[in-house]
């Protein structure tokens, strides 16, 4: 009884709205009144989750049937406990199922079951050796070793001293490996710290961004001349994200990537993406869209025609799943479950190393059995996707990261993602070592093939020269074939001295007569005591890039 009075109050408020009360025909308004609601959802559920209107992305397969859904819900409830349905409702309920239908038969037709070759042939992979392709690494102290971790740590500090800035800005944990004018660099923009303060400054826009040097491990904030107006962090129109979907309502976006051109300027790389296989399977980079943050202005350009300057096309991750697409179902899909011959995958992680003025993701290859070592490396250009396979074996990238960390586990340093180099024709890993607060302490070296040969120090000449050092005394390579001579012996006077604590450790600082400073831990040189100011001494030093020289040990 309870039910059947239910249904008699909802076809009363069907009538009353349809127009019945008044001896109208109901139907025209009724279903006029429907279609209003269902553009309002729409037009809503568009502006908030900003879907692609395109037949390759899942997301609009959904809301077109989230709509038709309600549709048919509705008409279903306006007729309820009538004789019949209404041609309305059967086409709503139609429309409905076929959609469905085909969603369904499209994402079928979109698995790896079915389209495996497409798969695999997405990523072409050029054999390499890697003793002659590989440039061999003469000095390390122009590799960015930095992870994303470290550079937030020091990003944060080059605007922790600016009040204006902090107080209403934080800096995007998003950091983009890049190369700016043939050096390896990480850069950030800066975002609003919250709807309020976006709401305090969206006029004046974001003032800059975070430009951190990941070889010297120094950051600096770059004030911009013009305000970014655009960003993800903003929000309603100025929202990078929406107002490039208003602009490009069919592109399937994978990211909004931040980069500067050569002068600095700030933009957002956004890839397009495109379905390889059926309506939704192997997708991969069309094209980019490149958008001016301060103006608003944006372009889309095929991956043939993207700017030199342009690092973040392809996505790591993005990189890694195609090859693995590659290696597992270059056989075929049966193979890959059953068989698995031949069928191999990246490792979890990958790195970055910046060669000729590109970006390269780099990763371990290892095969499905999961074992601790790696078979190969690959490594894939960020902007073009162009890809080299090295056939190398030995331990893989975690394997050589625990190995430098039981080096120093009795000071409690971990390492970061290891870059890849070629030491002496010798495939080789170079990793920094940071302490509980994310700072580097020191540098590591693991040889790939024998990944007990580990070689540390405090700076990256001094391990480079412990790791030379050890592939001769392992007999390696011979004296012959590397050069350990990389320090530079020179004469100074001393003009000031200091014995300065660090970490538990006593260091003397030397300045000479030309304003030059050198460091060097007291106990490795305790003759240093008898320094005084006045004296002219020999010293070796390690050639490199900071401010302060190291004495070789």
């Amino acid at each position: 009884m309870l039910f059947e009075e239910i249904i008699k109050q909802i076809k009363e408020a069907f009538a009353q709205w349809g127009g019945q009360s008044h001896g109208k025909k109901p139907q025209k308004k009724s279903v006029a009144f429907m279609v209003l609601i269902a553009l309002v959802f729409v037009a809503a559920y568009y502006y908030v989750t900003l879907p692609s209107i395109n037949y390759q992305e899942t997301g609009f397969w959904s809301l077109i049937i989230t709509v038709l859904a309600i549709l048919t819900v509705i008409l279903a409830l306006k007729h309820l406990g009538g004789p019949k349905k209404s041609k309305t409702f059967q086409a709503s309920a139609t429309a409905l199922v076929v959609v469905i239908v085909v969603f369904l038969l499209g994402m079928l037709l979109s698995s790896q079951i079915f389209s495996s070759g497409k798969y695999s042939s997405l990523l072409k992979v050029e054999d390499k050796t890697f003793e002659k392709d590989m440039k061999e690494t003469e000095k390390i102290t122009d590799i960015a070793l930095m992870d994303t971790e470290g550079a937030q740590i020091i990003g944060e500090r080059a605007i922790g001293s600016l009040s204006d800035v902090v107080s209403q800005y934080e800096v995007s944990e998003s950091y983009s490996q890049i190369d700016y004018n043939g050096k390896p660099m990480k850069v950030a923009p800066l975002y609003y710290a919250s709807f309020i303060r976006y709401i305090n400054n969206q006029k004046n826009g974001i003032p800059g961004y975070v430009q951190v040097d990941p070889i010297t491990n120094e950051a600096k904030y770059v004030k911009l001349k013009q305000p970014m107006q655009y960003s993800p962090s903003a929000y309603f129109n100025k929202n990078l994200k929406r107002h490039l979907r208003f602009q490009y309502p069919t592109a399937i976006f994978q990211g909004y990537y931040f980069e500067i051109d050569n002068k600095g300027n700030p933009y957002f790389i956004c890839p397009v993406l495109k379905s390889n296989a059926g309506l939704f399977g192997a997708k991969d980079v069309k094209g980019a869209v490149i958008c001016d943050p301060v103006t608003g202005k944006s372009k889309y350009y095929a991956v043939k025609d993207i700017p030199r300057w342009v690092d973040h096309v392809y996505d790591g991750r993005l990189l890694l799943q195609k090859y693995n697409w590659k290696g597992l179902l270059s056989g075929g899909y049966i193979n890959s479950i059953l068989g698995k011959k031949g069928c191999k995958v990246a490792t979890d992680n990958y790195g970055y190393r910046v060669i000729d003025g590109d970006v390269w993701a780099y990763t371990g290859v290892t095969s499905v059995n999961g074992d601790s070592s790696n078979i190969a490396f690959v490594l894939m250009n960020m902007r073009t996707a162009k890809s080299k396979y090295y056939t190398v074996s030995g331990a893989n990238e975690q394997s050589a990261m625990e190995a430098a960390e039981g080096q120093v586990q009795h000071l409690g340093y971990s390492s970061a993602f290891p870059a890849l180099i070629n030491v002496a024709g010798k495939p080789t890993y170079v990793m920094i070592l940071k302490d509980k607060g994310g700072l580097v302490k020191m540098y590591a070296m693991v040889n790939v093939e024998k990944y007990n040969i580990v070689a540390t120090s405090s700076t990256q000449q001094g391990v480079l020269k412990e790791y030379k050092r050890l592939l001769v005394e392992q007999g390696i390579v011979t004296s012959k074939e590397i050069d350990t001579s990389i320090d530079q012996k020179i004469k100074i006077k001393i003009a000031q001295i200091q014995f300065v604590p660090i970490d538990g450790n006593t260091y003397v600082y030397v300045t000479d007569t030309k304003g030059y400073v050198y460091k060097q831990e007291f106990s490795k040189n305790e003759t240093s005591i008898k320094w005084k100011v006045g004296d002219t001494i020999w010293i070796s030093y390690e050639e490199g890039n900071q401010e302060i020289r190291q004495i070789a040990d």
